[in-house]
């Protein structure tokens, strides 16, 4: 079900997503519109992969979607996007306007069960203190035959310690004290109270043991696609894979 986005996972595509992973606190915009597009796309072939269906008309489910930077692109693709994020200033940081946004916790979501085509996170799981209730919630919304794809950011790899890294190698608490003196203010993703210790082997373990879905996909969401074979490898896909792709169809 992977074959579309296959042929996308090209090693100019990572190249151009790292470049823009540096704008991320400088230049939001840039950073999140580009991370949109390649979400659409994401989203699209793997819907496609599964169905043979473009996403027009489904209903995407967006757990901790922020301002809703992926609005006008999952837009532009024919779906309805609807964002969930629990915090209102992250919900106006970017000064846009969803309509159909919903504040609340992905932890317990604020949908009835069964209702959406696709559940979808990207990069929030980390900033979860329970990220695996989370997981289990965005499966109950989902369709039976509907997708949950849930992105995250793995804690060894060279983004774990987000602004602080690289010094998360040596400790997340250490990390951001070390931010803090250097710049002199907390960093925004704050080990231990928005920023947590998240691997590989917990997202696979989790995906091997729920019982809701049938696990489609496990793939490094920025690799190309020759590198996607470092998921199968313990302790090497904690350094190297960054960033780890679970796809599960609701049973």
């Amino acid at each position: 079900m992977t074959r579309y986005f296959a042929r996308r996972a090209t090693l100019k595509r990572s190249f151009g997503l790292l470049s823009d992973f540096r704008y991320e606190q400088t230049d939001p915009d840039l950073f999140y519109g580009a991370l949109a597009r390649d979400s659409v796309e994401l989203i699209g072939d793997l819907y496609r992969g599964h169905t043979e269906r473009d996403l027009t008309g489904t209903t995407v489910l967006d757990v901790g979607g922020g301002p809703g930077y992926f609005a006008d692109a999952f837009g532009r693709a024919g779906a309805r996007y609807v964002p969930v994020e629990p915090d209102p200033s992250e919900m106006h940081a970017a000064g846009l306007s969803v309509g159909d946004s919903i504040r609340g916790s992905g932890l317990a979501l604020p949908i009835r069960s069964d209702a959406v085509d696709v559940c979808f996170s990207s990069n929030v799981a980390e900033h979860v203190a329970q990220p695996w209730v989370m997981a289990e919630e965005m499966l109950r919304v989902t369709k039976p035959g509907g997708l949950m794809v849930l992105s995250y950011t793995l804690w060894w790899g060279p983004f774990g310690g987000h602004e602080t890294g690289p010094w998360h190698y040596l400790g997340g608490e250490y990390a951001a004290r070390r931010y803090q003196r250097r710049t002199g203010k907390e960093p925004k993703n704050r080990f231990g109270v928005s920023l947590f210790d998240i691997g590989a082997k917990d997202g696979l373990r989790w995906a091997k043991t729920q019982t809701a879905g049938d696990v489609l996909a496990a793939f490094p969401r920025y690799h190309p696609r020759w590198a996607w074979w470092m998921v199968k490898i313990p302790v090497l896909r904690e350094l190297l894979v960054s960033n780890l792709v679970l796809v599960v169809r609701k049973r």
